[in-house]
């Protein structure tokens, strides 16, 4: 009998988001867990890396390192637990090719100031509450019991991080302007997921 996926959750509905993710998109992660177990870790990399490149482009700007930096530290301490997660299972991180997801949405980011670093924090909180949406799948429909408590632990993080985004910009920008782009960057995002990538990633 194949597996039934709790697929209402979940139930919390997920503001930054403008579509669902597919069922075909569970089935697919679920039957593939150590795959998506290695590309969980690279999103925990570039999670990290991003808020250092932000850090680094705006030095300068007041308050910003401040709020970032913990973040970075939280992401490493996330990629840690999953490496040895792996490393507990017998496999470490290997190359992974890719989606399309996060190339694709980086190029939704404007070029030229202010508007680059709206869009800079809109896309990283965008893609904190994706993953927070298919975390609570995870957490409730796979059938490892070492993976749900993973995926669950880490929803209350993954919220934080998509929250902190959203105040990095409401400090610095009309409250209209922001919700006008995220509108725009969230249809952006659900048209590159509505085609299923065919290899199981987090952001596919």
């Amino acid at each position: 009998m194949p597996h039934s996926f709790n697929a209402d959750k979940p139930k919390t509905q997920i503001k930054w988001l403008a579509s669902r993710t597919q069922d075909e998109w569970l089935a697919l992660v679920v039957a593939n867990p150590i795959e998506l177990l290695i590309d969980h870790a690279h999103c925990e990399r570039k999670a990290a890396g991003a808020a250092l490149q932000l850090m680094f482009r705006y030095m300068c700007e007041p308050g910003l390192a401040e709020v970032l930096s913990p973040l970075v530290r939280e992401e490493l301490q996330h990629f840690d637990r999953v490496l040895a997660l792996l490393k507990s299972r017998g496999r470490y991180l290997e190359p992974l090719q890719s989606p399309p997801y996060g190339a694709s949405l980086s190029k939704q980011i404007r070029r030229y100031e202010p508007d680059r670093m709206l869009d800079s924090f809109l896309v990283a909180g965008l893609i904190e509450a994706r993953s927070h949406e298919r975390m609570s799948l995870l957490a409730s429909n796979s059938p490892d019991p070492e993976l749900r408590e993973l995926y669950a632990d880490l929803l209350a993080s993954e919220a934080k991080h998509c929250g902190l985004y959203w105040r990095l910009a409401e400090k610095r920008y009309e409250k209209e302007v922001i919700i006008f782009r995220l509108k725009n960057l969230a249809l952006a995002e659900a048209e590159i997921l509505s085609n299923l990538h065919p290899e199981p990633r987090m952001h596919s």
